[in-house]
């Protein structure tokens, strides 16, 4: 029992909690799971396992919606950003310094912490937008590359640029698949991500899922912001702790 709680329980309660995460506010399943998997393995083999939830809970939320055809035309630049600047740093974790990954992972998390905690909402002028999503795309996918995580600079972005509540949810599905599926490249690439890495993610669905509809059940019960508000607190702190892990 004991050598089955690091490799088999302890993941399962992991994205049981990221999946309700994401039922309640929408996102954060990546972001969660990814933050506290590296607790306890290598930051590759973390994102491995991360990537067949991730894909199956944002498809999902892709395709929720009616407005994917309409988001495609217009973030199209800013995905084709993502998987260029995915390749681009695809040395990073598959052959980087463990610790260094672990570090900017943290940092990671305190930045997008604390961007949701001080409430900062950037604006976007839409003769702005064409020529700042390439390199916004580029800049979420070498910090994909390099720490698993999709949300920065990707979310603040596409909420800056004035979608409608639905639609920014759904181009969110949209942005996490495509960082996932470059991700998923990458790993495989490098050798993390193949046959028995896939099954074993594939074993997370089910709890991710299940978080996901139970999150959902308490978003018609609860004030979402002040959900939100201590995911922010409960992430800047898991981030604090993993950017100065090294340090003790």
């Amino acid at each position: 029992m004991h050598e089955l709680l690091p490799t088999l329980i302890l993941p399962a309660l992991i994205f049981l909690l990221a999946g309700f995460v994401k039922g309640v506010i929408g996102l954060g399943l990546p972001t969660v799971a990814i933050g506290l998997l590296v607790l306890t393995m290598p930051p590759a083999e973390a994102a491995a396992l991360l990537i067949v939830p991730s894909l199956v809970t944002n498809v999902w939320q892709m395709l929720t919606g009616g407005r994917l055809r309409l988001l495609l035309r217009r973030l199209w630049p800013m995905m084709l950003g993502i998987i260029a600047g995915t390749a681009a740093g695809a040395g990073f974790m598959t052959g980087g310094n463990v610790n260094l990954i672990v570090t900017a992972l943290g940092l990671s998390l305190v930045i997008y912490a604390g961007l949701g905690l001080a409430a900062v909402r950037f604006k976007v002028r839409a003769a702005t937008e064409p020529w700042l999503a390439p390199p916004v795309g580029i800049a979420t996918g070498l910090v994909t590359a390099g720490t698993g995580v999709f949300v920065i600079p990707s979310v603040p972005f596409l909420q800056a640029i004035g979608l409608q509540r639905d639609e920014l949810v759904q181009a969110l599905g949209l942005s996490f698949t495509v960082s996932t599926l470059a991700l998923a490249a990458i790993l495989a690439r490098g050798g993390i991500f193949q046959i028995a890495e896939a099954g074993a993610s594939l074993l997370q669905v089910a709890p991710a899922l299940a978080g996901m509809v139970a999150g959902q059940w308490l978003r018609k019960r609860v004030t979402p912001a002040t959900f939100q508000f201590y995911f922010f607190l409960g992430l800047l702190l898991l981030g604090g702790h993993l950017a100065l892990r090294t340090l003790y």
